[in-house]
């Protein structure tokens, strides 16, 4: 009987389970460089968020956005995409017309993330294509891993 529970998408416990998978992955984050966090709070866009040794990468899943209405921000160390997806549904002034489910998010948005020190503000590159906004931000060449050749 509970396990039905927990299994139904819209069950008494599906909200304790999500805020559960948050908190395992705010804690237990593996080989994630210190620094990077996605400040939670509205799950739309979802975040994707990698590293190489010369860059952060963010990918924004974000269809139907309008590029051009999106912004972008860095300001000290923090990442911030906001802006509006408009609703897919019918017109509210016809009389006529009903809406009998509603998935697919719509409205203002803003998600903010957290970066490590050593990015470089005057390097980022951001892009929109085929529905995901692809954030790139450099990483400070001086604060980079140096081998030192031994004489």
């Amino acid at each position: 009987m509970y396990e039905s529970l927990l299994n139904f998408p819209g069950g008494l416990f599906a909200d304790f389970d999500r805020v559960r998978r948050d908190m395992d992955a705010l804690l237990f984050q593996g080989d994630t460089p210190r620094g990077i966090r996605a400040v939670t709070g509205d799950n739309f866009p979802n975040l994707n968020i990698g590293h190489t040794a010369h860059s952060v990468d963010v990918f924004a899943f974000a269809p139907g956005i309008d590029p051009g209405k999106t912004e972008v921000t860095l300001d000290r160390g923090l990442l911030t995409v906001s802006g509006e997806r408009p609703a897919d549904r019918p017109d509210a002034t016809d009389a006529s017309a009903n809406v009998y489910g509603q998935e697919r998010f719509s409205g203002r948005f803003r998600r903010t993330v957290s970066l490590p020190e050593d990015i470089d503000p005057d390097k980022v590159n951001a892009r929109y294509r085929d529905g995901v906004l692809h954030i790139s931000i450099g990483r400070r060449e001086s604060l980079q891993p140096k081998r030192i050749a031994i004489a």
